[in-house]
């Protein structure tokens, strides 16, 4: 939710406008969430149509893969390789095929990159700037209509002084990550 709260700031303080909406569901026991912005001119509802989002940021496999009619054709998708194993599959009543959403993924998104979410996280030194890695990810794709130095900004004023530093860290992990690939 932070994500996309410095998405919105960025693009506010860049005079467009902006609508979010964010599904919560069980995100206290680490169930999924599902948030959209939405930034431009007259704009009519906070959820993106499918078929018309530019930009799909995945945190977990499967979401992702959820989350894709929301991509425009010529859209761009960022996804973690993390995984986060349904509590069915450890009931043995479903099945969690990593392989098969990566390959589903590459069958049906142009521009996809992956990202080893896990491992840059650890890079950064903290367990919950994922959703930073993936904003400096982000930051490095052309088209967006804020600077990478803008949305980094953005983002710092909705994190506490004591964390700024390695929020930092992760974000330039996730922009040199990008860069690099």
């Amino acid at each position: 939710m932070m994500a996309s709260r410095a998405l919105a700031l960025a693009a506010m303080e860049n005079g467009l406008s902006v609508r979010t909406s964010e599904v919560i569901g069980m995100a206290q026991r680490e169930g999924a969430v599902t948030s959209h912005v939405r930034m431009g001119h007259d704009l009519s509802g906070a959820i993106i149509p499918d078929r018309e989002a530019d930009f799909l940021l995945g945190l977990e496999l499967s979401e992702t893969v959820r989350a894709l009619p929301k991509l425009k054709p010529e859209g761009s998708v960022i996804a973690a390789t993390s995984t986060i194993i349904p509590v069915s599959v450890h009931l043995g009543l479903a099945e969690y095929n990593q392989e098969a959403l990566m390959d589903y993924l590459k069958k049906y998104t142009g521009k996809l990159s992956f990202l080893a979410l896990d491992d840059l996280v650890r890079r950064a030194g903290h367990p919950k700037t994922g959703n930073v890695v993936m904003l400096g990810a982000l930051a490095t794709f052309p088209g967006l209509p804020f600077s990478r130095e803008q949305l980094l900004t953005s983002l710092l004023k909705y994190v506490p002084e004591k964390l700024k530093a390695i929020n930092i860290r992760a974000f330039e992990i996730g922009c040199k990550t990008m860069e690099g690939a």
